[in-house]
């Protein structure tokens, strides 16, 4: 009974004393954004990595996405609505929801997952403590690059996306569902917003952030040789797919 009890208080304490480290590693991230400019080509490397290497695979999940949205909007529009409809609830659904999320997620999987394993693999191989040594400060030197990188280019990625997914939204509803693209086209025209397109680009500045948060955490505390690497890199796509989910909540009640 004791060890269960120890274990139920344990656990909140460690999630309480995690989010602690993770609130002061963002703190020193602030403080070293002052180093951007001698830090620029790190900097305009994983905006490289981030961004442009991330390309082709938001492309093809854009286009599914837009194609699966149109499919399940025009079957819930079946018997309540007509079809010429089916631009504004896809695109809106896309350009508020689908987009920014699925386009955080991806990101959470192939680039937090990354800069987990990258930064495990020098954390087990004393490159951290070799930099430290040279009076080279890991937060900006590593940290600091990639999460401005992320931040920058997630809300291109998500525009992007969007963009795309519309367009594959598009492609179903004209081939496959009869609705002309004047139809479809005219009824976007018609129900777009600026300001949805605005809060889900602010929404991926925070899923961006969280996710370099997580990764680097994650990866400037693995200890445990290959194993703790693996660990690490599993546990920063986890918990950044869900903070994703859990963020994406919060604004949504802050932002609508």
């Amino acid at each position: 009974m004791n060890i269960i009890l120890s274990k139920l208080i344990k656990k909140p304490t460690d999630i309480v004393s995690e989010f602690g480290e993770i609130s002061i590693l963002f703190y020193k991230i602030i403080l070293s954004l002052s180093k951007v400019i001698k830090n620029r080509r790190q900097v305009l490397f994983q905006m490289e990595h981030i961004g442009v290497g991330s390309l082709p695979l938001v492309l093809i999940i854009a286009v599914f996405t837009g194609a699966v949205a149109a499919w399940q909007a025009a079957y819930q529009l079946k018997g309540i609505a007509p079809l010429s409809f089916l631009g504004a609830a896809t695109s809106r659904a896309i350009i508020t929801e689908l987009g920014p999320v699925l386009t955080g997620i991806v990101i959470a999987g192939r680039v937090g997952a990354s800069i987990a394993a990258e930064l495990g693999t020098m954390k087990v191989t004393e490159q951290i403590d070799a930099l430290e040594s040279m009076a080279i400060s890991p937060i900006r030197f590593l940290a600091m690059p990639r999460f401005l990188a992320s931040i920058v280019m997630l809300p291109l990625l998500a525009l992007f996306a969007s963009f795309i997914a519309v367009f594959g939204a598009f492609v179903v509803s004209n081939y496959f569902l009869g609705v002309s693209p004047a139809v479809f086209f005219q009824s976007v025209k018609q129900h777009f917003l600026l300001y949805d397109l605005f809060t889900g680009l602010i929404k991926t500045v925070f899923f961006g952030g969280v996710t370099a948060l997580i990764g680097v955490h994650n990866g400037l505390r693995t200890a445990g040789g290959a194993e703790g690497v693996g660990n690490s890199t599993i546990r920063s796509f986890v918990l950044s797919a869900a903070s994703i989910l859990i963020l994406d909540y919060v604004l949504w009640m802050l932002l609508f």
